[in-house]
């Protein structure tokens, strides 16, 4: 004890936790109005080719939904990876992801992102849970409500400083109630965007994934309100299901995840140029 005791005035010993002390966990987060590092594009290195911004749900402290044996932020992220890489394959598209790594990312950021990249389409990647109701299977396919849709418009108009732009519209110098139509007008086109997108994943994914009974769904979900992004949240199945878990996290289960949305992404383009 003598010696211990020497070694602690020295510095040198680490300190004995005494029972019943309350101990907090600190978790440094970004400063508000910090800048946002933006990922790196990759694919074709021409700027008019079209982009889509990949977003692997959670990461960092935020496992997400949890399995047995499974997280969500982990398969998530080998979602989106294998859907970059098939894109890069095929080629003609450039591609940016959220997270490459295990980061937290809070969710304005995810949507910030999409928008300082001047993203094409943003597409949310992650697998839900059901609690103790494990035979729950399948995925579901989310755009933003209606209603949250008009919601979000109004509030990003009121919110926005003088050098934010939509859809290239700059809204400096114009009135509260101008500027809540120019978003909401912009924010409905990128709605039926994304609800053919959304439509698009559905119709090739049919006989090669898993979709749950009620597939297509709307929410008010934050990282679905970029009002001049077409952006759609994919729920690619339940990690509280072990058949689900095992075929999201398997090499052929991934890559069938990524031929089908490839397969979208690339018609959802092609429609768009035609337009």
């Amino acid at each position: 004890m003598a010696l211990i005791g020497g070694l602690y005035l020295l510095g040198l010993a680490l300190p004995v936790p005494h029972l019943g002390r309350d101990y907090v966990i600190r978790m440094p987060l970004p400063a508000a109005g910090a800048a946002i590092g933006l990922p790196p594009i990759e694919g074709p290195t021409d700027p008019t080719r079209p982009l889509v911004v990949i977003d692997a749900g959670h990461g960092g402290h935020d496992p997400g939904a949890v399995g047995e044996g499974f997280r969500e932020k982990t398969l998530a992220l080998g979602l989106v990876r294998a859907l970059r890489d098939r894109l890069l394959r095929d080629g003609g598209v450039r591609v940016a992801l959220t997270r490459d790594d295990d980061r937290f990312l809070v969710l304005e950021e995810r949507v910030a992102i999409a928008r300082a990249l001047g993203a094409d389409l943003f597409l949310s990647v992650h697998a839900d849970s059901a609690g103790e109701k494990n035979e729950v299977s399948g995925a579901s396919v989310y755009t933003l409500s209606e209603r949250a849709s008009s919601e979000a418009a109004a509030r990003f108009a009121a919110r926005e400083n003088s050098a934010d732009q939509v859809n290239g519209v700059p809204l400096a110098g114009r009135s509260a109630n101008v500027n809540s139509i120019l978003v909401e007008l912009s924010q409905r086109r990128s709605s039926e965007g994304s609800a053919g997108f959304a439509s698009l994943i559905l119709r090739e994914g049919e006989g090669v994934l898993r979709f749950h009974p009620q597939a297509r769904r709307a929410a008010s979900l934050a990282v679905l309100r970029a009002p001049d992004v077409p952006s759609v949240l994919y729920e690619a199945g339940f990690v509280t299901n072990p058949e689900d878990a095992d075929r999201l996290a398997s090499p052929e289960g991934r890559e069938r995840f990524a031929t089908v949305m490839a397969r979208a992404i690339r018609i959802h383009f092609a429609r768009q140029t035609g337009a």
